[in-house]
């Protein structure tokens, strides 16, 4: 776990700035190694969206700084690509971004016994997060107690 941990942190620190002279934001790094090769895998967003330009461009930059830093020992295949209409939310910044849309809340322990909300976000604060219900009740979830958040797909 470690191992896995300490290389996400350190392709975290080569991709920002690169990402940052780009105009992209890093929403996520991941890696998983299994049998002889590894997949990391590096999303990136940006306000208007992300094009398949912008994810060849950011492949083929960090795939030479990595070449370079060589943080993963292993051999692996590098996918870049964007986080999707369900797209994680992570960081504060990601659920202000996110007010008005629609979006599932899995909590660290349940409220008012339920642990998954699903609903209009109306509010995102320093230190929690307001829920519209489909019934119209309000849900306030602090930040300390969301185990998972995602954008949820609207047709």
């Amino acid at each position: 776990m470690m191992y896995r941990e300490t290389i996400i942190q350190r392709v975290t620190e080569i991709a920002k700035p690169i990402l940052d002279s780009l105009g992209l934001e890093l929403v996520e790094v991941g890696y998983s190694s299994g049998g002889r090769k590894g997949l990391l895998r590096v999303f990136i967003d940006r306000g208007e969206g992300v094009t398949l330009g912008d994810c060849e461009k950011v492949s083929q930059y960090l795939g030479h700084a990595l070449d370079v830093e060589d943080p993963i020992p292993n051999s692996y295949t590098l996918e870049v690509s964007s986080p999707g209409l369900d797209r994680p939310l992570k960081r504060r910044e990601d659920f202000a971004r996110s007010v008005g849309k629609l979006v599932r809340i899995r909590t660290l322990q349940p409220i008012d016994h339920d642990h998954t909300f699903i609903g209009r976000l109306t509010a995102a604060g320093e230190s929690s997060i307001e829920i519209m219900m489909e019934n119209g009740k309000v849900r306030v979830v602090p930040f300390g107690e969301i185990a998972a958040a995602r954008l949820e797909v609207e047709f």
